[in-house]
């Protein structure tokens, strides 16, 4: 069976790439590059859906949008 999951990517205050998948609560991973963290996050995923038996959320990725507040 193949599964598509969206994956947020952000990148942290010391430069490593952190991904996360929304559907699957608790599955992030982070590398120093976009390659390994393709890799990384690949290898997440199917950890989660293996070790844990978590089944992914029915959410749909719908977009991601900025917003700016006075702090």
């Amino acid at each position: 069976m193949v599964r598509q999951f969206d994956v947020v990517i952000e990148r942290d205050e010391e430069g490593l790439y952190v991904a996360s998948v929304p559907q699957l609560p608790g599955c992030h991973t982070d590398a120093a590059s976009l390659d390994e963290l393709m890799v990384e996050i690949r290898e997440a995923i199917e950890l989660c859906l293996e070790v844990e038996g978590q089944e992914p959320s029915n959410l749909e990725f719908v977009g991601i949008q900025r917003v700016t507040i006075a702090a």
